[in-house]
């Protein structure tokens, strides 16, 4: 029937934000100190995410072709299941609930919480109810609507940047650099190449291995700018926007993110960064004094906030998808007749985000959402491979983006997709393994929903009723 898909309500701006909002959460106001724990100067510590952010920046460069290729609802599961097998992409979708976003949100939701009651100047003992209502909150906005779930995100998004640039102005304008800091100052100018800023403790071993483990917090961080391939759907003209979207969200990320580590060094010099677990509250602390902790708490919790609401705007479309294929639940597949959402995807995941809330800590779900993310990141950019052979440029429809520096960016970004891998599989092997049997579990899931999808006629006529 005409006019019961999704409504293309979504504009450029609020595509921008759906890209940034994914990226930023609480990366980058906890993970820093982990990579200057494992680097051997202050230099070092900026090109590691100088290079991460150029990590990113491929991603989404493939990802804004693949979105330009494919402006459907899904993204991800869309393109693994049209360059390779269904299974691939159903696999996909599968570790997705399993697995990547649902991990994810328990894992955000956890650190909201307790972000949102220290501001508050109570303890931690009501974080876990806090973070419950948090995911019913977000999941009911969303529920009503891509346009009320688009809303909060924008004003999430503009808070928590604007929260970073404070941040980052305060450092470079209200206060001296710290005690340690003129040697990380220099550095940050001078680059990696002249740094010499002793090693920290536990900082050992041959450089490029610890560049890369310095890489995973950081590609964590950076994780996020393929949620706007899944809402394609719903962007306006999203052959055009999507692209634009993927690399203004994701080019203003990494400017961000170089500059508060920055601020950092400036701050709390590279022993002082790798000796904190909170390093924003340190460095605001120094720039702001007393009321600096406060202000990097309700920015973390805003920011933390923001990503829970994301995560129910985007990922959720990735079910719908699978089952209008016929590969998941039927009724996953139907939007709410009045609000055009899929509501069902929406309070499924919700339900299992909580589920996995209460069966793991925070570290946990972090390893099992990198090892499993990063397997998927590493096949979609490789299909841009794929679908260059599959569909010739030549027979494309004018206008669309073509990812530049082919073969050799989607050949490089996988080859560092398999290292992060291997560095999670090395650094936590029980996680790994029990990731990877979750993951291999959806072979029969596959299966099972593939003897019972729709015969290709039923499945066209139900295709055509959803356009």
């Amino acid at each position: 029937m005409t006019g019961a898909g999704f409504k293309r309500a979504l504009s450029p701006f609020d595509a921008t934000m759906v890209v940034v909002g994914g990226i930023i959460g609480a990366g980058i106001f906890i993970n820093p100190y982990i990579v200057a724990e494992r680097l051997p100067s202050a230099g070092w510590v900026l090109a590691a995410w100088a290079v991460g952010g150029a990590i990113a920046l491929a991603g989404s460069l493939a990802y804004a072709e693949l979105g330009s290729l494919f402006p459907r609802a899904g993204g991800q599961y869309v393109y693994l299941r049209e360059a390779y097998h269904p299974v691939v992409g159903f696999l996909y979708g599968w570790a997705l609930m399993l697995l990547i976003e649902c991990g994810a949100i328990a894992a955000v939701a956890i650190t909201f919480a307790q972000y949102a009651l220290r501001l508050a100047g109570r303890s931690d003992a009501g974080a876990l109810p806090l973070a419950v209502a948090a995911i019913v909150v977000v999941s009911a906005i969303n529920y009503l609507g891509v346009k009320p779930g688009s809303r909060v995100l924008n004003v999430l998004v503009v808070l928590k940047v604007a929260a970073l640039v404070v941040l980052i102005g305060a450092g470079f304008l209200l206060a001296p650099a710290g005690p340690e800091a003129a040697g990380a100052g220099t550095a940050a100018v001078e680059g990696a190449a002249s740094a010499s800023a002793a090693r920290p403790a536990g900082a050992s071993g041959p450089l490029l291995v610890l560049f890369g483990a310095a890489l995973i917090p950081i590609l964590f961080s950076y994780g996020g700018w393929q949620n706007a391939n899944y809402v394609a759907e719903e962007i306006a003209d999203a052959r055009r926007n999507l692209p634009r979207s993927l690399l203004a969200g994701t080019l203003l990320v990494v400017v961000v993110y170089v500059l508060v580590n920055v601020v950092y060094l400036r701050a709390l010099g590279l022993e002082g960064l790798a000796a904190t677990r909170t390093p924003a509250s340190d460095a605001a602390a120094r720039f702001l004094g007393p009321a600096g902790d406060r202000f990097v708490a309700a920015a973390i919790a805003i920011s933390t906030f923001g990503f829970l609401d994301l995560a129910v705007l985007a990922p959720t479309r990735v079910y719908y998808a699978m089952a209008a294929d016929g590969l998941f639940f039927r009724g996953v597949a139907r939007l709410h007749p009045r609000y055009r959402t899929p509501s069902l995807a929406i309070g499924l995941q919700a339900v299992w985000s909580i589920a996995l809330m209460l069966t793991g800590t925070y570290a946990a779900l972090i390893d099992t959402v990198v090892f499993a993310d990063w397997i998927f990141f590493g096949l979609t950019v490789g299909s841009v491979l794929v679908f260059r052979r599959r569909i010739p440029l030549a027979s494309r429809e004018p206008g669309g983006f073509r990812a530049p520096f082919h073969p050799v960016l989607p050949v490089l970004f996988a080859l560092v997709s398999a290292g992060v891998v291997a560095s999670v599989v090395l650094s936590n092997p029980v996680r790994s393994a029990v990731g990877a049997a979750l993951l291999l579990a959806g072979i029969p899931a596959f299966l099972y929903w593939r003897r019972r999808a729709p015969s290709p006629a039923e499945e066209e006529n139900g295709r055509g009723e959803r356009e």
